[in-house]
């Protein structure tokens, strides 16, 4: 039932984005304000995750999903009935921050609720679902809006939501509250943590837009230090944070921290690059994308049996460095597409990095989590989850910048090549070659000139994309060198996690 409710919050941030037209048309949304129907959900999520561990004690591991999935579904509903723009703002903020405890929530049950010799079955079906919801949410969205309407881009969640409510009061364990944690939390630095998350999302969403040195993303990133920094002072100075960020002393938590950040990077980016590339230089439709993407998560599950097979008699950091390798190997290949690249190009990309994200995310996670007493487990979850959603959202703002800025820089070699009559440059382009050569001299007429900067426009944004696939590449591959430095122990868990306890 939580994974349930952990799928429902990652799939809705990509059902969403593949009828963003649809929904600015029906409200009738300024094109340049869309994007902040994702980014407002982003932003509560990445606020609410390390709130995790706080909430965890606060309300019980049981209450704190009832209360958060219940918040989830009437958000779900409020979003569908929405009639204005700033309306939905406020749902999609709220549903949001509830979504964000449901993710990290999964992974403390996966160690604080599971035997050991279950733990890799347990990590598996949630990192299954953690990764297949991005991959599926394309297909899902586009088949929806195509079939039905927006509305049901939220309406799903309805049913899904009441019934893992229901199962987790029934099945959960009931635990004792502690509402003495309210006495001692620390205002102050959850603002300052809200503060420095909400600055550093927003500046990461204008940034690729305004550029990195304008005062507007500057500002907004100084804030983000500046709030980060109080928030860092504080927690570390009192004795009971309601984050602590102590944990993070720890070199194996704090190397497989890193590894989600990476691997965030990796995730996210490729499932924003392939729609961008499809939809721009291909003209497929959202369905369509859907179904090309398929082929990545499809490979996830025929992967997540052999995965926790091997985790169970190979050593974590072995299999990390694969899993990385694999992955890197993965992106890098879609660093050399082509305005023709379609499915069967995107075939073996696809299915090696779908391979890969098992061991991307598995091992990591026993890694970071694994060898933590339980009383450390929820703060240290939302922190590992975090990272993974700061990876993906900076990894993102990366990409952007890569393709944007490198775009006309391609696009000003190409011309310049093609005025000293490049016969290679015509191909790249796709400019029919006998006409090419035998093109007449003096200026171009404006047709033909409107044609040529359209296909210059294309290959060269096909070029910028490949930059940015090869930088994602090689972050990924550069993960690798920290691996070693963890450590493994030969017994994990605690006691009380190999007894089956809690």
């Amino acid at each position: 039932m939580m994974c349930v409710g952990m799928f429902m919050a990652i799939l809705d941030v990509q059902v969403v984005a593949t009828s963003l037209p649809t929904i600015q048309d029906a409200l009738d949304i300024p094109r340049d304000q869309m994007s902040w129907i994702q980014t407002a959900y982003l932003i509560a999520e990445v606020i609410a995750i390390p709130l995790t561990g706080f909430l965890t004690r606060l309300l019980t591991m049981r209450w704190l999903f009832v209360v958060t999935i219940t918040i989830f579904t009437a958000a779900s509903i409020g979003c569908a009935a929405s009639e204005s723009f700033h309306a939905l703002l406020a749902w999609r903020v709220l549903q949001g921050f509830s979504g964000g405890t449901l993710i990290p929530g999964v992974f403390s049950a996966v160690f604080l609720l599971f035997p050991m010799r279950r733990q890799g079955i347990a990590t598996t079906i949630a990192g299954v679902l953690a990764v297949l919801a991005p991959t599926v949410g394309p297909i899902v969205g586009g088949w929806i809006t195509a079939t039905y309407s927006w509305h049901w881009l939220f309406l799903i969640n309805v049913v899904p939501g009441i019934l893992s409510a229901i199962g987790a009061t029934v099945f959960l364990p009931k635990e004792k509250p502690e509402p003495g944690e309210l006495r001692a939390l620390d205002i102050v630095s959850m603002g300052c943590m809200a503060l420095a998350l909400a600055a550093l999302e927003i500046a990461l969403k204008e940034a690729p837009e305004q550029g990195w040195l304008s005062p507007l993303v500057c500002g907004l990133l100084g804030i983000s230090v500046l709030s980060g920094a109080a928030f860092v002072q504080r927690s570390l100075g009192r004795s009971k944070p309601f984050v602590d960020l102590r944990t993070l002393a720890d070199p194996t938590f704090a190397i497989g921290c890193f590894l989600s950040f990476v691997l965030g990077i990796g995730l996210f980016g490729s499932t924003y690059m392939m729609p961008v590339f499809l939809a721009y230089v291909r003209d497929h439709d959202a369905l369509e994308i859907g179904k090309i993407m398929l082929v990545t998560g499809i490979a996830q599950l025929l992967t997540a049996p052999v995965a926790v097979a091997l985790e169970r008699r190979v050593d974590a950091r072995l299999l990390t460095a694969a899993g990385f390798a694999l992955f890197a190997v993965g992106l890098g290949l879609s660093a050399f597409q082509t305005r023709e690249t379609d499915f069967a190009g995107m075939l073996w990309p696809q299915i090696i990095r779908g391979v890969a994200i098992m061991f991307c995310l598995l091992p990591p996670t026993r890694l970071a989590l694994g060898q933590l007493v339980p009383a450390d487990v929820p703060d240290a979850s939302g922190l590992f989850n975090l990272m993974r959603n700061l990876g993906g959202a900076i990894g993102i703002a990366l990409i952007d910048s890569v393709i944007y800025g490198r775009a006309p820089v391609h696009a000003q070699a190409m011309i310049d090549l093609l005025k000293r009559g490049d016969i290679d440059t015509a191909k790249l382009v796709g400019i029919p070659l006998a006409m090419f050569v035998n093109r007449p001299k003096g200026p171009l007429d404006p047709d033909t000139q409107g044609i040529l900067d359209s296909m210059v426009k294309h290959a060269s944004f096909v070029q910028a994309m490949n930059d940015a696939w090869l930088l994602v590449a090689v972050l990924t591959c550069a993960a690798i060198f920290c691996v070693p430095f963890a450590r493994v122990q030969k017994n994990m868990a605690p006691k009380d996690l190999r007894d089956g306890s809690v």
